[in-house]
């Protein structure tokens, strides 16, 4: 199912179509002159539903004079009227010339009246109703009429849409009246803007959960070749079974197109991505093992922090001694980590015991890791305390 959200506003340039008639000029080239600009863009994208978002002082009266027949409903039009004149429309109104809305336009539409947004409250209001509105299936939302800062709400609403309901926004539109020559207006989507926000979004989720694929199809709608963005699929699914060195071949594979020009909204992100990528080009396995510790400890997943600071150790013993770090049976051998001096060696065993505890659930012998593992911000400290002391400097 497709919906097309719009706001309607008061509308007040001309007495008999509220909004001044105007050319707009779609980005295809057709034009259309309309006093109402989310109907002529309905007309152009051909939703399924269109959801007019109002307040009880919108253009609703004028609104339904210019699509109804004369002499429909006669009386609940009057209503309709009178109501808006006094600022006092209530949903009832609307609901009662909903299906002249739905006949003249030949598609299903939902008027919905919505609160000023003057404060914090009636803000969450708004994003609440068009949720409840938009059940589904993609989206296209007008940015263009009701207050200005009906704009913004209207953006983080379909931002809303697309993180929290898994909807798929196609387009923000914007009829750019300030930019009007020669008696036309221009039609704006907004893609731009919508892709910096995913991009955002993306490196958000990444942030919190250390997955490289969320970036995959951003990095292919702008132009990036699909084999070359599946290298961070695979880097992900290769680090989440702890196989760093197939994920850091994936990585370096993948990298060498952030040196390029890349267009849109992942070239403005590119360097951002890279930072994130950096750990692959150290040069041992143990520092690349070592920084994802790091990185686990500090977006709080303490048990790859675990994993990957004990792993570092075991690999660290293997370079150490001009063993391979990926050999099986050198990171087996029960001598490969010799008892160091006396801190290193106490901090070796509380990192032992909370990988263990976290990994297997086993219960900790050292009473001081017990008491850690009750408390984050002392498992925090304790993790934190064992990497300063154990892990090879950060790059």
């Amino acid at each position: 199912m497709k919906t097309f959200v719009t706001f309607l506003g008061r509308g007040r340039e001309n007495k008999t179509t509220g909004y001044q008639k105007t050319t707009y000029k779609f980005p295809n080239g057709s034009e259309k002159t309309t006093a109402f600009f989310g109907l002529a863009l309905a007309e152009h994208i051909q939703p399924d539903r269109i959801v007019i978002l109002g307040t009880c002082s919108s253009q609703w009266g004028i609104l339904v004079e210019n699509l109804a027949s004369a002499g429909e409903e006669e009386e609940a039009r009057l209503e309709l009227i009178d109501a808006e004149i006094q600022g006092a429309v209530e949903q009832e109104h609307l609901d009662n010339i909903t299906h002249l809305l739905c006949e003249a336009v030949d598609c299903k539409v939902v008027p919905r009246l919505i609160p000023f947004g003057k404060d914090e409250v009636e803000q969450y209001n708004i994003l609440d109703i068009v949720a409840e509105n938009v059940p589904e299936g993609r989206l296209d939302f007008d940015l263009t009429h009701g207050f200005r800062h009906f704009g913004m709400i209207g953006f983080l609403s379909a931002f809303m849409l697309a993180r929290v309901q898994e909807l798929i926004v196609e387009n923000l539109w914007y009829g750019a009246r300030e930019m009007t020559e020669n008696g036309v207006t221009p039609v704006l989507k907004l893609e731009g803007l919508d892709r910096v926000r995913q991009w955002l979004d993306a490196l958000n989720r990444f942030d919190a959960t250390g997955d490289y694929r969320v970036f995959g199809s951003l990095l292919t709608k702008d132009g990036v070749a699909a084999e070359v963005a599946a290298h961070l699929e695979n880097a992900a699914f290769h680090e989440r079974t702890l196989n760093l060195s197939a994920a850091a071949a994936e990585i370096r594979q993948f990298t060498p197109i952030l040196n390029r020009q890349i267009p849109g909204a992942s070239g403005l992100f590119k360097q951002r991505l890279a930072d994130r990528l950096k750990w692959a080009d150290l040069d041992a396995l143990s520092k690349q093992q070592a920084e994802l510790a790091h990185q686990s400890l500090n977006r709080r997943d303490y048990l790859r922090a675990a994993i990957f600071g004990w792993e570092t150790l075991i690999s660290q013993a293997c370079e150490n001694q001009n063993l391979d770090p990926i050999r099986r049976g050198n990171r087996e051998n029960q001598n490969i980590l010799a008892p160091d001096d006396s801190t290193q060696y106490d901090n070796r065993l509380v990192l032992n015991q909370i990988r263990n505890a976290l990994a297997h659930g086993s219960r900790p012998t050292i009473n001081r890791v017990r008491e850690m593992l009750k408390d984050e911000q002392k498992l925090r400290d304790g993790l934190q305390a064992a990497f300063n002391d154990l892990l090879p400097n950060r790059r």
